[in-house]
């Protein structure tokens, strides 16, 4: 079993972590912000925010598990995330980014994507053809 981890922030990136081969993908910090997320709501400065923690912050560990041991170091953060509504439209999307990927592919279904998945070397990321 491997589990994709970390840094998701388009339904692109999670097909492109299953396509690679994960069985899993962890997308928390897409959640993140939701109203159906889990954490504070705070009003700063006028806004709304949520706050979000990784589970190997030092938040999460003081939280579930009484603190750092000795031998432990935090990995994770604890953050503002801007209030994004309901996450509705965020599931929507990602399942229309799956759905999109899967026809690029030619699959039936999500477990096959690594199978028909390739990935080729670019050195330029962003697409100039419209301008910035």
């Amino acid at each position: 079993m491997i589990v994709a981890d970390g840094g998701c922030n388009s339904p692109g990136d999670v097909s492109k972590a299953i396509g690679g081969g994960g069985d899993f993908v962890m997308i928390g910090g897409m959640f993140a912000g939701h109203n159906e997320s889990g954490g504070q709501n705070v009003v700063l400065n006028g806004e709304y925010y949520k706050e979000f923690y990784g589970m190997s912050s030092a938040t999460a560990m003081k939280k579930y598990s009484g603190g750092v041991s000795e031998y432990r170091s935090s990995e994770g953060k604890a953050v503002l995330v801007p209030s994004k509504g309901p996450i509705e439209p965020c599931l929507l999307n990602l399942l229309g980014g799956l759905r999109s990927t899967c026809t690029y592919l030619g699959v039936d279904k999500i477990e096959d994507l690594h199978y028909n998945s390739e990935f080729v070397k670019v050195n330029r990321q962003l697409n100039q053809t419209f301008g910035s």
